[in-house]
């Protein structure tokens, strides 16, 4: 049975780094109260003249590389991101012709943190439908341009970075993605987001004064939310494909605050020495955040060939998945 594959993966993070020693010059908090409550140690920021595509192509050519493929042979390219260069075109445009893709479409989708999984679906249904043969799958962020740096609840948890994959099919049943699931609630489109900037709220002196272009969370609500619905997602697609946790050799989940991660971990039964994570590092990249730590984890030997992988995403929309593939 064919089956959809990553066939190679890269990343990039952006040269500057942001302690939380540096954040204390900023606003009122100390690095003891950041790690405790979120894991993070520092995080990568883009520089002055660096918008997403920036971070985007060269996680592209790596993973191209990694694949063996040129980027001729691109059929698609699917990037996933909340923070792109302009409102309009694509960032995926820019990409393409930066790479010299010039046989493949492109375009962006948004399902926040849990936009790489996404992405991943919809990939692999191109490719199972034999018209594409080879799609890219780009997470890729500038959070920093849309963070509030007075507001010590947000501006700590958030970096910049981008990571990809080349999907295709192969034959070899024993390898690829087994199943991917897709959630959204829409009755909580208000507890994480952007306000303004949309054509709700435009950009005028009212949402700028009132500096409503920055990302705004209910951080208790979310955390919730998000532990009940990362393990009972993560449960039921390991029960749809006859699956126990004690299966799974590596869980990838998407790198929000390490309480989440602890706590999801807890729930399933899940070692943590199972749990790849970066938070430490990286902060939350959104929908960077998971293709970083595959390529990070394939590239330092923690990800193998024949592993069972389990990926799960959880962002604003609400929207959350969960992906469970055979390395």
């Amino acid at each position: 049975m064919a089956r959809a594959v990553i066939a190679g993966t890269g990343s990039y993070l952006p040269e500057k780094v942001l302690t939380n020693f540096d954040l204390e010059k900023m606003v009122d908090t100390s690095d003891e109260w950041i790690q405790t409550r979120t894991g993070i140690r520092e995080r990568r920021i883009a520089g002055e003249n660096e918008a997403t595509s920036d971070l985007a192509i060269p996680a592209a050519e790596v993973a191209l590389e990694a694949a063996g493929i040129s980027a001729a042979e691109l059929d698609l390219i699917i990037v996933a991101t909340v923070s792109p260069d302009r409102v309009f075109p694509a960032v995926a445009a820019r990409i393409q012709h930066h790479i010299k893709a010039k046989n493949a479409a492109g375009f962006d989708i948004n399902a926040a943190c849990s936009g790489f999984v996404f992405g991943l679906k919809i990939a692999e249904q191109y490719v199972l439908s034999a018209r594409h043969k080879n799609v890219m799958v780009i997470g890729a962020e500038v959070n920093s341009r849309m963070i509030d740096w007075e507001d010590r609840n947000t501006c700590v948890l958030f970096g910049d970075g981008a990571g990809a994959v080349v999907v295709n099919a192969s034959d070899d049943g024993a390898r690829g993605i087994i199943e991917t699931c897709l959630y959204t609630d829409g009755a909580y489109t208000d507890s994480l987001g952007v306000p303004a900037g949309g054509s709700r709220l435009p950009a005028s002196h009212e949402t700028i004064d009132g500096r409503l272009h920055y990302i705004k969370m209910k951080g208790n609500e979310i955390f919730k939310i998000a532990v009940r619905n990362l393990t009972e997602s993560a449960q039921l697609i390991l029960k749809n494909n006859g699956f126990t946790i004690d299966d799974i050799d590596l869980f990838v989940p998407h790198q929000a605050n390490s309480r989440i991660i602890q706590a999801v971990a807890n729930a399933l039964s899940l070692p943590m020495d199972k749990a790849y994570s970066t938070i430490d590092k990286y902060g939350n990249t959104s929908a960077a955040s998971i293709p970083i730590a595959l390529d990070e984890a394939t590239r330092c030997g923690r990800l193998k060939r024949g592993d069972l992988a389990l990926l799960s995403a959880f962002g604003g929309g609400l929207s959350w998945a969960a992906s469970l593939l055979r390395w």
